[in-house]
């Protein structure tokens, strides 16, 4: 199964940023975890700061299902959620932190309606976890 993970703005940062509320693993060395624990998946991975890059990219790839992290897109982005409406694949949202014990405007998600699950608040377990109950639902 080829996985797409997407990670939106500043998660490029993991590892670094904020390390009491995203851990101190950068995105790198997780993906590279994820890859020898799933072996037999392709997991591709694509960051961007830019919101139109997501959405290009997301239009523009080959994948069987997908991982997203909107990052603050999450909160008002309606142009990433309309791109994932017309996503007719498989789709988890995932947020490193708990939004709901974040600040106000972190606790809404406006493409999460079009995901088929929300993880958050597993740190970055939660990658693993969508890629078992994505590869589940095979």
């Amino acid at each position: 199964m080829r996985i797409l993970i997407v990670n939106g703005p500043n998660l490029n940062l993991l590892g670094t940023r904020e390390p009491e509320i995203y851990g101190t693993v950068s995105m790198q060395e997780f993906l590279d975890r994820l890859r020898d624990n799933f072996p037999e998946n392709d997991i591709a991975f694509f960051q961007s700061n830019h919101e139109g890059e997501i959405i290009d990219h997301l239009q523009d790839s080959s994948f069987d299902a997908l991982i997203i992290n909107p990052g603050a897109f999450s909160h008002y982005s309606y142009a990433i959620a309309d791109c994932l409406k017309n996503i007719q694949k498989p789709k988890i949202e995932v947020h490193i932190s708990n939004i709901y014990q974040r600040e106000e405007f972190r606790q809404k998600s406006v493409t999460a309606r079009y995901t088929d699950a929300v993880l958050s608040g597993f740190g970055l377990n939660g990658y693993r976890l969508a890629i078992l109950s994505l590869l589940n639902q095979q």
